[in-house]
Order: structure tokens, then sequence, then C-alpha cells
């Protein structure tokens, strides 16, 4: 059986690509918060150290990675919940730019923050 890639030009499937993803990296990105919150349990120079460990540019960059990618599993997941729940109207064809950049927003909205 031949795969047909015309369905993944489709907005849709992206927008299920991007949230499948997002929410793998978000998951992957759990233990190292965890492990990072452990070092409190070492003492006050553990948890020093691992806070000066975040003031790294590449660290700060993983920060707007994870702010972004927060956004994109969350507006990804309220359309979900809309097309499921409510009933079918034209206008939740527009959904996926309206997820798309309420995560555009609130990445700068941090990035803008940070700097």
């Amino acid at each position: 059986m031949k795969s047909d890639w015309r369905a993944r030009a489709h907005p849709a499937w992206w927008a299920f690509l991007v949230h499948r993803i997002s929410g793998l990296l978000l998951a992957l990105f759990l233990p190292v918060h965890f492990l990072t919150l452990a070092t409190a349990l070492k003492g006050e120079a553990g948890l020093q150290s691992a806070l000066a460990w975040t003031e790294q540019p590449l660290v700060k960059a993983g920060e707007v990675l994870l702010v972004v990618l927060l956004a994109a599993h969350m507006a990804g997941g309220i359309r979900l919940l809309m097309l499921e729940f409510l009933p079918w109207c034209d206008w939740q064809k527009s959904l996926l730019a309206v997820a798309a950049g309420l995560t555009v927003v609130a990445g700068g909205a941090f990035l803008m923050n940070l700097v």
C-alpha cells in the first residue's frame, strides 16, 4: 500500500505533529526539572550551584523554547477540546491560526521579559 503524502500538507496534520512533539519534549523536561529541584535537598549550596547554572545563555534559550512549547501544547490542546465539545462552525477552521498566534505571542512576551 502506497502512502499518500498529500495528507501531510494539511495544516491540521502539522497541528497534530506540533502537539505531539511538544508533549514529548515537555515530558522529557520534567525529570530534568525534578532533578534540579532535588538539589535543594542537599542544602543551600547545591541549590545555588544549580541556579547559577541556569544563568548560562544556552539555558536561557532553553527557557524560551520551554515557554514556546508550553504555549503551543496548551493552545493546541484547547483547540482540540473546542473541536471535540463545541458544535461545528466555520470559524473553527481558524482555530489553528489562533493557536499559532497565541504561541508566538506567549513566546515573544517571555523573550521580551527575559531581555
